[in-house]
């Protein structure tokens, strides 16, 4: 399968089963345009079929001249050579027997309160609830969280917890009791805890941000971006808006951090579009790594992002990745979660199978002990998996997840993106169309585009 586009003046070629992307000249663009129109079934072939380099020649030698198209042709047996344009998927048949695999949990997403201090009007949460009541995870049922965790971890020595809510730091000294517990048994099972907590803040002192820089591997902070975007969207329960608290807050902590990972995560909703101000706002406020996400909404919400949308949003990442480009080269770039791709070790394997791993090596565990398969179907009876005590028990569900990959959606099959972002968010999926194989059109879109955008600046920054 092939994938080409212009972005910015950059020809870009995908092979998509191979993961080899090629920043061409414009002939060549075109001759593989053409190939790829006259014989889809190429991706079965060895070598160029001889009509379709004769057409090739016939459209393109006027237009460029016979040695450019010539060059062009050779190229393109070169990479067919190479396996690196036109390659058959290996993958498809092998996606059957993957319900079969022995199930290896490898993080949890411990809701450690089901309650918060932000009254934010997006909030899937319902301010912390999670469709129930308002809860406090007690230490003990952590503690079974991460033995259990340890216990179907298999042969796998990294885990990862994160400290979610509602709000973590409300319930901060049973935070730092299962750090610490963690610690202890990592040594005793001979395994490793990637501890990361996601905050919005308004809680943060200095014990805390000393204690996050020790011990947590990863610390997400929520902000929205400029002042009247974060106080529109996320204020106090009074209606006051939260930026003049948490700012500095956050402007401290990251410099506090240094070398270690944290991201400004922002949510960009109907009412600033222009989202691409706030991620530049998060860089001039000076954070260095950055993410702004799509607000997922019913579209009887007056702040979700509807289908008419999408042409401002698509040219906005656009937008966005020219500045992206040109700060880097004038030595003031940041990192932009969505722009970040790795083109060298193509897709992975392993991702194309399992997805996210949601439901299977990924669970969320509710205040009091309950699992679901991940955050966003806490609270959904249907998707309850089981609880500390008894470990997982609703096989079917848990099954039925094993299989929620690429292979297991119709409208994966045909797309360019699949293997980039495994078939994207089921529980999105199920909220929209009742199903965690289908997908949710809208995030589609976005997400093809900011990985269309993602390639491009890496062709323009390797042109230095």
């Amino acid at each position: 399968m092939i994938h080409q586009y212009i972005n910015n003046g950059f020809h870009i070629i995908m092979d998509v089963n191979s993961g080899s992307v090629h920043s061409v000249d414009p002939v060549m663009y075109e001759a593989v345009e053409i190939a790829a129109g006259m014989v889809p079934e190429m991706e079965e072939a060895q070598a160029l079929d001889k009509e379709v380099g004769e057409e090739v020649r016939i459209r393109l030698s006027e237009k460029y001249g016979e040695t450019e198209v010539e060059e062009a042709l050779e190229e393109i047996q070169y990479l067919i050579d190479k396996g690196e344009l036109f390659t058959k998927d290996l993958y498809h048949d092998y996606v059957v027997d993957f319900k079969k695999r022995q199930t290896v949990v490898k993080a949890l997403c411990l809701h450690i309160a089901h309650d918060c201090n932000l009254a934010c009007k997006y909030c899937f949460a319902e301010e912390g609830e999670y469709h129930g009541r308002r809860a406090l995870m007690s230490f003990e049922v952590g503690k079974k969280a991460l033995d259990f965790l340890i216990a179907n971890s298999g042969n796998r020595r990294n885990l990862e917890v994160d400290f979610f809510g509602g709000e973590p730091l409300m319930n901060w000294d049973v935070v730092k009791q299962l750090v610490e517990y963690g610690r202890k048994k990592e040594k005793e099972y001979n395994k490793n805890f990637r501890f990361t907590m996601t905050t919005n803040g308004v809680l943060l002192n200095d014990e805390i941000m000393e204690f996050c820089n020790r011990e947590m591997s990863n610390v997400v902070l929520s902000l929205d971006g400029r002042k009247e975007v974060n106080d529109n969207m996320r204020p106090f329960r009074n209606g006051k808006g939260s930026y003049e608290l948490i700012v500095p807050k956050f402007q401290k902590f990251a410099k506090l951090r240094g070398t270690k990972d944290y991201y400004i995560r922002g949510t960009f909703t109907r009412h600033n579009m222009d989202f691409a101000k706030d991620v530049l706002e998060f860089a001039d406020l000076g954070f260095k790594s950055m993410s702004i996400e799509p607000v997922v909404a019913q579209p009887e919400e007056e702040y979700a992002i509807r289908e008419e949308d999408l042409p401002q949003i698509l040219k906005e990442y656009d937008d966005l990745a020219v500045e992206y480009i040109k700060r880097q080269k004038e030595g003031k770039g940041f990192n932009f979660f969505h722009f970040n791709i790795d083109l060298n070790q193509g897709p992975c394997v392993a991702k194309r199978l399992s997805g996210c791993g949601s439901g299977t090596e990924y669970l969320a565990v509710t205040p009091w002990g309950d699992f679901y398969p991940c955050h966003q179907f806490v609270g959904e009876e249907k998707f309850l998996l089981g609880n500390v005590d008894t470990g997982v028990t609703n096989l079917e569900i848990r099954d039925e997840f094993k299989l929620c990959n690429v292979y297991a959606k119709d409208k994966c099959r045909d797309c360019f993106a699949r293997f980039y972002c495994s078939g994207g968010c089921a529980a999105n999926s199920h909220n929209f169309h009742g199903s965690i194989t289908d997908a949710y059109d809208i995030g589609c879109e976005m997400q093809k585009k900011r990985i269309e955008s993602a390639i491009m600046i890496k062709a323009a920054l390797a042109e230095d």
